[in-house]
């Protein structure tokens, strides 16, 4: 697609030079300094690639060439056809930058993946730090540098034996579970339009699931995400729909009204015309297109950017709010997700004191249970791997479970109503106080001191570990979709989110990871609600969805105060009388039986009570760390 090159009129590589990345050098590595240099069984060989890029380049006069590690809709995950970075590179993290000149080539990434990147990529390339295309608009403006698309993208005439586009037609949602059919969405948007001071005249859709959430439509392009290739071009009297035409079946055309003109008709339109149609609309007088910045390759970007902008499209923050059969059915998807967790924790309850499963089984195990498969790559990980807050087990890392170590499990699972995410940290053996008073604090940190919004919640969230000078290096939560992504922008607690509104569902996941022993997260999604007060003001507050028990092995009653057993408890009960009726649909006995177990009352009284999400202290985990640090 056209949409993700950029040419570079002038050196860029020489701004390079100060951002060189120091190296481990455990045989595990490259040695590009070496005679001859070394590189281990991991690295791809890139030399050809290269070179048939670089005559490429120069058959159109290109001085220099940026690969995107993402593609034309700026996804999180990418289908296989457009890791381009990857191909070129031999890098496959998920986040990086290439650049390829005719003497030099370059990769930019973050610090998560420079080991990664010294194990994977020849010494054709130089790993820097990572920067981004507003650093290389700085640095390249003083020079009458500019960054400019191009119309094909170059990787491509050189990767031939690229995937091709998945040839699975497009499903729409089943009316039992849709709210709003796509003509309520789609005047929805409109009168957003009309409202809006500047007067957009269209709204551009580029995100992947902006097009799907507003057609209730879904697809299978994407992994671990019922994405289907598409731009939305909605005016106030014409939509237009850009996918791939072979793939719509007739029931789908006449689903969305595809042979009309008319308002409510969708004009269906090969995907790769989207930059000419756009081009073509803007020459019509008086026009003015809507786009949201986040989600808007440059492409299409450099041809409206003087029209109405915003962080996010008015779809992607009306997507935020789910509605009210959202809402009922993304709780019944969590139920059913919670059988699946169940069965995972009490399957390797019996198994690991037999020292034969390992991270790779036991994700595979959660795995199989999910309905239409996993939301991501699940984080399986014991000991000092569960220390890699992003780890994902291999056939070269998989360590065998064993009852004197840690385990974290972080699975989620795509359900036709909904898609979830949860973590639960367990502990098979004895664990040490300084375990149980981590995870004491992850239970508590955030998901009671939550009344707040925004950035402030982040920051509340980290206090206790802030205090003894500790961190974690993630984001304390994410929004979670209705059969969509599993993290669903812009809902969260980083300062590009939006404020928190009734009806959001977000996750909560605050975690401590001591490097090269052990890692400990809790993760609940939770949906927003209000939160009854003395004086009826509207405030909001957190339910928590997630219904899978913590491990008792990692609680310490005496770090908790009565307020937060008894909201356990409260729990608890929660878990009981919503799975008990699930458990016994599926005729999972043995299931309920443990889950019964593991959600006794931790107190004998569990009176009404509010508890202040000001008034948690945290002095006893505060001194368990520091006794175990000193």
């Amino acid at each position: 697609m056209l949409c993700l090159n950029w040419l570079l009129v002038g050196a860029l590589l020489a701004l390079a030079e100060s951002w060189n990345v120091v190296h481990a050098d455990d045989g595990s590595e490259r040695n590009c300094s070496a005679m001859p240099p070394y590189l281990p069984p991991t690295a791809v060989n890139t030399t050809q690639r290269l070179r048939a890029l670089r005559e490429t380049m120069s058959s159109l006069n290109v001085s220099a060439y940026i690969i995107p590690g993402t593609d034309a809709h700026l996804s999180e995950y990418i289908a296989q056809r457009d890791a381009r970075m990857a191909f070129m590179t031999g890098f496959t993290g998920s986040a990086g930058t290439a650049v390829v000149t005719q003497n030099k080539a370059v990769l930019w990434t973050d610090s998560r993946y420079w080991v990664q990147a010294e194990r994977q990529m020849d010494c054709n390339w130089e790993l820097k730090r990572d920067e981004t295309y507003e650093a290389y608009s700085r640095n390249l403006a003083p020079a009458n540098m500019v960054l400019k698309s191009l119309p094909d993208n170059l990787v491509d005439t050189v990767w031939k034996d690229r995937p091709p586009v998945p040839s699975d037609v497009l499903i729409r949602l089943p009316d039992r579970i849709i709210g709003r059919t796509w003509q309520m969405k789609v005047e929805h948007i409109r009168s957003q339009m009309r409202d809006n001071p500047y007067k957009p005249t269209a709204v551009l859709l580029s995100a992947l699931d902006e097009t799907a959430w507003l057609f209730n439509l879904r697809g299978n392009d994407i992994p671990y995400n019922p994405f289907f290739y598409s731009y939305t071009l909605l005016t106030l009297d014409e939509i237009w729909l850009f996918v791939h035409k072979d793939r719509v079946t007739k029931e789908i055309k006449d689903y969305l009204n595809g042979s009309c003109f008319q308002a409510n008709c969708v004009q269906l339109i090969e995907y790769n015309q989207v930059r000419k149609m756009l081009s073509d609309y803007l020459t019509r007088p008086g026009v003015k297109v809507w786009i949201g910045t986040e989600y808007t390759n440059y492409a299409l970007y450099e041809l409206i950017e003087k029209s109405l902008t915003s962080d996010y499209s008015p779809v992607l923050t009306s997507k935020a709010v789910k509605d009210k059969t959202e809402q009922r059915i993304l709780r019944e998807a969590h139920m059913r997700d919670a059988v699946a967790v169940i069965q995972l924790l009490m399957w390797l309850e019996k198994v690991v004191p037999e020292g034969k499963e390992t991270e790779m089984t036991a994700a595979k195990f959660v795995n199989e249970c999910q309905n239409r498969g996993p939301s991501f790559e699940t984080i399986s990980a014991s000991g000092p791997n569960a220390a890699l807050a992003h780890y994902s087990p291999s056939n070269e890392t998989s360590r065998k479970l064993t009852v004197k170590e840690m385990y974290l499990v972080d699975s989620g699972g795509q359900y036709l109503d909904g898609t979830t995410d949860i973590t639960r940290t367990v502990h098979w053996g004895t664990p040490t106080d300084m375990q149980k008073a981590q995870r004491m604090f992850d239970t508590w940190s955030c998901k009671h001191v939550c009344l707040s919004t925004g950035i402030n919640m982040e920051m509340l969230g980290r206090r206790a570990l802030w205090e003894v000078g500790l961190n974690y290096g993630h984001g304390t939560g994410h929004g979670v979709g209705n059969y969509f992504g599993v993290h669903e922008w812009p809902v969260g607690f980083q300062g590009n989110n939006i404020p928190f509104r009734e009806g959001m569902f977000t996750s909560i996941e605050p975690g401590y990871y001591k490097e090269n022993d052990f890692g400990i997260r809790i993760e609940d999604v939770v949906v927003t609600v209000p939160a009854p007060t003395k004086y009826g003001h509207n405030y909001l507050t957190f339910e928590t969805v997630s219904l899978v028990p913590y491990d008792k092995k990692l609680i310490d009653t005496s770090l908790m105060s009565p307020q937060q057993l008894q909201w356990l408890d409260l729990y608890y009960q929660t878990i009981r009388r919503l799975l008990v009726p699930e458990l016994d649909r599926q005729g999972l006995t043995e299931e309920k039986e443990w889950m019964l177990r593991n959600t006794e009352p931790l107190q004998r009284s569990t009176a009404s009570a509010a508890m202040s999400s000001f008034s948690l202290t945290f002095t006893a985990l505060a001194t368990a760390l520091i006794h175990d640090f000193i």
